[in-house]
């Protein structure tokens, strides 16, 4: 490829394949979109493998439609003509005096080299762009990064870096602990990984050329002009699968990926969705809470993964934060409370609340006490020792509790600590939290990815229960992953599971549900929908399905798993208790 293509369309100044030579010589591309008008502006990164050429709805479509569908203003005040996947469409953010950067990774797209997804070597790429920005000619020396799901979990990685120009950051949905919150729920792996990577990388890899996408934004080849055979397209990357089931624990292999907090010195908003268990609640929080930034604001939401990122809702929020951190507006944003809920009602129903602090300061832990003998659920102690047994891999057995007797809502994160025995050396823990209106039928949401969504979700393989005791708090235990302690068959053990961040006001005459097995949750009433970017149909957890066989084999998870409740083993799940004010 040449130097680049310059063009003025759209009301934009448009610079396509714009290079950027790295410190190890390799150039990676970046289309950037600029005002017209000669001046110094901020700019707007995202570095990352969906191929910047390629048009939103090209394999995005179902997720396009949808939100096209419920949100037309999405779709309003532009040509949709530059709308990519996760990122933000330039024609709403150029007319408001920004320059948007979109860069692709090394080895994805238009820029040539070998993939290796999230290493400290594409962190490193990400913030010598960062720095590039910020020292071209058009700019005013503050960058800032915007983007979702991939273009927020780099972000976190690049913060911690430290690049001179990098000013401040929006991380829309993105997990930052690569084994925790993506490969290994609870030390069990997860097959998201594989799929995703077959599915939204692997097809815009650079050298496909003409046997890849013609991109709908500029009629070129998506993943850049060489054409490569099948021999040369595998050398040039790594088998992320394979590495996932390899690195069975929170090795180097993923610590790597995993940013240090401490060094995360930046301003930002981190906005997570409630429905994204599995990949991006946990992260959030976890980065809002540990994170270094003296200036660092917290926002939840619900529905599908992708739509507030575009609609007026999130655009005009992102917009006020950046407004104030890179252009220096006086807009108020420094008055904005450190944490905004879209708290959660049956019915997809959302009633926006501000708060001061994560975990809520008004929070009442409430122990909920299961009971084997009777499989009920409530906030007084089993009074007799009991047990109550399950197959392995079965759909286990479900706690209620009796019909509530007011409204109750349950906002933050859980634990549950349950005292398990296994007929097997080992046992897998899936817990559930689940609601049901009077009539027993289940309420689920529109999650970040699946429309059947369950209230919350925890993990936790019961040989990798030792604690960290410095990481650990009593609503969100944690694991430390780097070794197995084989279970004694027949034996009782304590676990302590994480169960993810979640909101939910449930209303007086429903009751809550907790549900402990040995599989993954699936919704009764499930379409098998599924969305065109997904390899398989949706049945209640999206694509975070834990069935890999040899992760799973029958002969150590599907024996027989007991429960235990009673005086001396006290089981429960705490809960986040808000009162009502």
């Amino acid at each position: 490829m040449g130097s680049f293509q310059s063009e003025v369309r759209a009301g934009m100044q448009i610079d396509w394949d714009v290079p950027i030579t790295l410190d190890d010589g390799l150039v990676v591309r970046a289309d950037v979109f600029r005002p017209i008008k000669e001046g110094k502006y901020p700019a707007i990164i995202t570095y990352g493998p969906y191929a910047k050429y390629l048009h939103f709805e090209q394999i995005y479509k179902t997720c396009w439609d949808r939100m096209i569908e419920t949100y037309p203003e999405v779709g309003a005040n532009t040509t949709n003509q530059f709308q990519s996947w996760e990122v933000v469409d330039p024609e709403k953010w150029v007319p408001e005096d920004y320059v948007v950067i979109r860069v692709d990774s090394r080895g994805c797209g238009r820029s040539p080299g070998y993939v290796e997804l999230w290493s400290a070597r594409e962190a490193q790429d990400f913030a010598i762009c960062i720095d590039w920005a910020g020292t071209q000619a058009w700019s005013n020396g503050k960058v800032g990064i915007n983007g979702i799901s991939y273009y927020g979990m780099n972000q976190w990685q690049v913060a911690a870096l430290q690049p001179k120009h990098l000013t401040a950051m929006c991380i829309w949905e993105g997990a930052n602990d690569f084994y925790r919150d993506l490969s290994h729920h609870g030390g069990i792996l997860c097959n998201f990984i594989e799929n995703w990577y077959e599915m939204q990388v692997k097809t815009v890899q650079y050298g496909l050329g003409k046997n890849g996408h013609r991109s709908k934004i500029t009629g070129d080849w998506v993943s850049g002009p060489d054409t490569l055979s099948t021999e040369e397209l595998g050398a040039n990357r790594f088998d992320f699968g394979g590495l996932t089931y390899k690195h069975e624990f929170d090795d180097e292999f993923w610590k790597s990926r995993t940013p240090d907090y401490s060094k995360i010195k930046v301003p930002f908003l981190s906005a997570g969705n409630w429905g994204g268990q599995g990949l991006h609640t946990r992260g959030n929080v976890e980065g809002f809470v540990r994170s270094a930034s003296e200036h660092k604001w917290l926002e939840m939401h619900g529905i599908e993964h992708w739509t507030h990122f575009y609609t007026d809702y999130g655009r005009l929020m992102q917009l006020k934060f950046f407004n104030y951190f890179l252009k220096g507006e006086k807009n108020g944003w420094d008055q904005q409370p450190k944490v905004s809920l879209n708290v959660r009602h049956p019915g997809e129903k959302f009633v926006e609340r501000a708060e001061t602090s994560w975990p809520l300061a008004s929070t009442q832990w409430t122990k909920m006490y299961i009971d084997a003998s009777s499989t009920m659920m409530g906030t007084a102690e089993a009074n007799k020792d009991s047990k109550v047994t399950y197959q392995g891999l079965s759909e286990g057995v479900t706690f209620l509790t009796m019909p509530l007797e007011q409204d109750t809502e349950i906002t933050g994160q859980m634990a549950a600590k349950l005292f398990v025995s296994s007929s097997t050396q080992d046992a897998d823990m899936f817990i559930i939290m689940r609601v049901f209106d009077p009539n027993m039928k289940e309420i689920t949401f529109q999650g970040a990815l699946d429309p059947n969504t369950p209230i919350a979700q925890g993990w936790l393989r019961a040989s990798h229960r030792e604690l960290d005791p410095e990481l650990s708090l009593p609503y969100r235990p944690y694991h430390p992953h780097t070794k197995k302690e084989l279970l004694k068959p027949g034996e009782i053990y304590e676990l302590d599971i994480e169960v993810l961040p979640t909101s939910i006001v449930v209303p007086a005459g429903y009751r809550i549900g907790l549900t402990v097995r040995g599989k993954d949750y699936v919704y009764p009433g499930a379409t098998g929908a599924r969305l065109s970017n997904m390899k398989y149909p949706f049945t209640g957890v999206g694509p975070f399905t834990h069935n890999h066989p040899g992760d799973r084999p029958p002969e150590i998870f599907d024996g027989q798993v007991t429960l235990h409740t009673g005086p001396k083993h006290q089981s429960y799940i705490l809960c986040p208790v808000i009162p009502k004010k």
